[in-house]
């Protein structure tokens, strides 16, 4: 399966979390492919924002501002757009924050994830959801193995478990309601896409790998390092999200066919295996093409728990969905400098998004 763009040309996609990093890049490619996207979602998380740089609102059919946490309002917004496909991506996504404000984020992660399937049950429309959760959904034992779709869930920090929660309440929601039909409309198909390391242009969060290097490019002063030889499944943006637009269109062909694949259940989007990475390997591949900056290493001590080593087995949906990597680790850092210096140089940065999707696209075929 390749991504069809027949099959997005009018589709009403409701996008949860579009002014986030992986919300953006997503809104821009359904739009591109001729979908009718609706955004919901709290403002930017940062300044600058690829939401505002790459002006994402220019392609959105609808937008509207509001918190996950509120169901009436989410009931509200997806009354009005009757939406054929949800994704859902708002969430609180860093784990170092998680420590700081743990009930927000188990209030966002958790209850936001009851709060969108809650309302999807009042919504008719909708037959496809796609919950975007995480890698570190799993309990992580430290082992080299990669894990696998039905390996246990788990979760040390605060993001971890409330990523490991949401997947459980996506799982109880698809049992207790959207297993069987209650009407003479089938019910909704749901999956939960839990990708790697998700690196690209525009991503600015506070205390994350490539935005706290491209910080230190511009100051012409050193990143400093908290975890150097941790190793993570590092993927650009583009890839797990051509897994969620194939997933997508595959759920699609379910709810319709019923072909008798489990597709509504867990996926797994990473990197190949030599694409896992050390961070210090990360931020010195960064500094290098750069041609600014210093790699340092924190030397207080003080920082909070993340695993050493995170490894994903990508074989479901290199089998069942025909999806895999398009881009090596090397071209995927090329590529996301190449944005930020594209930023830096005050290039049109939504032509210049488009085009890096079109380059992935002619990839793909």
């Amino acid at each position: 399966m390749d991504i069809d763009y027949s099959f997005w040309q009018g589709k009403k996609v409701f996008l949860t979390g579009h002014t986030g990093f992986k919300g953006g890049w997503l809104s821009l490619w359904l739009a591109s492919l001729g979908a009718q996207v609706y955004g919901y979602s709290l403002n930017p998380p940062t300044e600058p924002c690829f939401f505002d740089t790459a002006q994402v609102k220019t392609a959105l059919a609808g937008h509207t501002i509001a918190d996950i946490r509120d169901l009436a309002a989410l009931k509200c917004a997806l009354e009005a757009v009757q939406p054929n496909i949800v994704f859902h991506l708002a969430a609180q996504p860093l784990v170092r924050y998680a420590y700081q404000a743990p009930l927000e984020t188990y209030a966002v992660n958790v209850l936001g994830t009851a709060n969108i399937l809650e309302a999807v049950r009042s919504s008719p429309s909708v037959c496809v959801v796609v919950n975007i959760t995480t890698d570190k959904c799993y309990e992580n034992r430290e082992w080299c193995y990669p894990y696998r779709e039905n390996d246990p869930l788990g979760g040390h920090d605060p993001y971890s478990a409330s990523k490991a929660c949401a997947e459980i309440v996506t799982q109880s929601y698809r049992a207790s309601f959207f297993a069987h039909s209650f009407d003479d409309a089938p019910p909704p198909k749901i999956a939960t896409a839990r990708a790697g390391n998700v690196i690209g242009g525009g991503d600015w969060a506070e205390a994350r790998l490539i935005p706290d290097c491209i910080r230190a490019c511009l100051s012409k002063e050193s990143v400093f390092l908290r975890y150097p030889g941790a190793i993570r499944p590092w993927q650009h943006v583009l890839e797990p999200l051509a897994g969620y637009l194939m997933l997508a269109q595959s759920l699609w062909s379910q709810s319709l066919n019923s072909d008798g694949l489990q597709h509504d259940y867990s996926w797994n989007f990473g990197p190949e295996a030599g694409d896992e990475v050390t961070v210090e390997h990360v931020a010195r591949q960064v500094m290098a093409l750069w041609g600014e900056g210093n790699v340092e290493v924190d030397q207080t001590h003080r920082n909070p728990h993340e695993a050493g080593i995170l490894r994903l087995d990508t074989t479901k949906a290199r089998t069942q969905l025909n999806w895999r990597p398009r881009w090596s680790f090397p071209e995927t850092i090329r590529q996301t400098v190449d944005w930020y210096q594209a930023w830096q140089s005050h290039e049109k940065m939504q032509a210049y998004s488009l085009r890096q999707i079109s380059t992935y696209q002619e990839g793909m075929q």
